[in-house]
């Protein structure tokens, strides 16, 4: 009975150690910015604010350093990386392995297209006809064709087009629409849907009416009401087809879109897909992009892996090749007197992505970034890039990556991320920033008639 006492008395002992230790290993990992035993109190400490340019008035020449929160617990799979502006790390986990970027890949797309074409480059879309024009009767004999490849092409810029050709006395078309491959209207990644929207916005007639409604609302936005009264309307008699351009046609008119940079402004907020594969497209699709990245901007071969330029599907980068193509983002956009608020959303004041993020107290506007979003790719990922203010006056560069989870905890446990090392350096700040509409970003358009032939003459409005 004594030897089966003692085993009994060995096996408890080694349940009871085995129970703490699975109790230890579920508890938060501690983190690198916070000490192990934080003191059961924290004193104020005053630090100087350094004052500079373009500071919000928030700020304060003292700032309290607060209570730091309690470390947050990581879940699933992370990559990150923070970084101080003169490239100091100050945190880094899995920084060199490779995650699901989502939609942050937007980021190098967006630098790519900065580099290509420059912030104040205009996407043309052109109109041609190869038929003759009767004035008497403002008719054409002919087709009416398009061509252009504009990622943010809109119902209010196609009524735009019928108006412009209105003052060329242009009212009727007897042939066929004609639209070049590539062309699409609202998104759609269909020429020949896109020429049937436009068959039907440039006739009053047929006109849907939440083009009637964009058109009004830009009028509105330029402040151009006094135009409504007058209701543009060019109607083709013909079909829709999608062809190239025909030798020999003769150009009618050239619209311009918005400025790259309020383009890519949109597309950044509202992280949208479509306009981020046609932009995409035009510079080499993924594998141009990645050749990019590798050539132009140093990031190791090993580090990037792309299969789209939109972040759909399954692409691969590291926090540290992400923060190194954040940072030529920034760097380029310095280039042109811009800052990252001039492309990217600012948390809790632009619409879109991160609208109702970082929206309490001072930190709302204090986190500039780019979202990144698949519910099931890879078993969930979501990710974060960007910049972030803490109120010692410090701007900190940061890359999130998540995978393997729920993408609604990823973002609560990226937004407890940046609390963390914002109030380990005194709290958030807002970054000094004043919105513009997105509507009003979109309206910037430009068209103009190509005057080389008095048979198209522009009449008085």
């Amino acid at each position: 009975m004594g030897h089966l006492k003692v085993i009994r008395f060995v096996f408890i002992c080694g349940l009871w150690a085995a129970t703490a230790l699975g109790v230890a290993a579920q508890e938060p990992r501690p983190s690198p910015l916070l000490p192990a035993k934080p003191p059961t109190t924290v004193a104020p400490v005053l630090m100087p604010f350094p004052t500079a340019a373009g500071d919000s008035p928030e700020l304060r020449d003292d700032v309290e350093i607060l209570p730091l929160p309690t470390p947050t617990p990581i879940y699933g799979r992370l990559g990150m990386l923070v970084e101080t502006l003169d490239g100091q790390a100050i945190r880094a986990e899995s920084s060199e392995q490779l995650f699901n970027p989502a939609s942050a890949i937007k980021l190098a797309t967006a630098l790519d297209a900065l580099q290509t074409f420059g912030p104040e480059h205009r996407f043309a879309t052109v109109l041609w006809t190869n038929g003759t024009l009767d004035q008497a009767t403002g008719t054409i004999a002919g087709d009416l064709i398009v061509s252009g490849r504009d990622p943010s092409f809109h119902d209010e810029h196609a009524v735009e087009l019928a108006r412009e050709l209105n003052r060329l006395g242009i009212r009727t078309v007897t042939g066929d629409l004609i639209v070049a491959p590539r062309f699409t209207l609202n998104f759609s990644s269909s020429s020949q849907r896109s020429g049937e929207r436009l068959y039907d916005t440039l006739d009053a007639e047929r006109r849907p009416a939440a083009a009637t409604r964009a058109w009004y609302d830009s009028r509105i936005v330029r402040g151009q009401q006094a135009t409504l009264p007058t209701v543009p309307s060019v109607a083709v008699m013909g079909a829709v087809y999608v062809e190239s351009v025909p030798a020999g046609a003769r150009m009618l008119l050239t619209h311009r879109s918005s400025a790259l940079v309020d383009v890519l402004k949109v597309l950044l907020c509202y992280s949208n897909n479509f306009m981020a594969e046609r932009l995409g497209d035009t510079m080499g699709g993924p594998a141009g992009l990645q050749q990019f990245l590798i050539s132009k901007v140093g990031v190791s071969p090993f580090e990037v892996q792309l299969a789209t330029t939109s972040g759909l599907g399954v692409n691969r980068v590291s926090p540290r090749a992400m923060m190194k193509i954040y940072r030529a983002l920034v760097a380029e956009l310095d280039r042109h007197d811009l800052t990252p608020a001039d492309i990217l959303p600012v948390a809790g004041v632009d619409p879109g992505t991160l609208q109702k993020r970082f929206t309490a107290g001072l930190a709302r506007a204090s986190v500039i970034a780019k979202t990144g979003t698949l519910i099931r790719t890879d078993a969930g990922a979501s990710a974060l890039v960007g910049q972030l203010r803490t109120r010692n006056g410090e701007t900190l560069l940061f890359v999130i990556f998540n995978q393997r989870g729920s993408v609604w905890r990823f973002r609560n446990m990226q937004e407890q991320l940046i609390s963390e090392i914002q109030f380990a350096r005194g709290g958030p700040a807002p970054f000094a920033y004043t919105p513009v509409t997105l509507a009003m970003r979109l309206a910037d358009t430009e068209t103009k008639a190509t005057r080389n032939s008095d048979e198209y003459e522009a009449t008085p409005n």
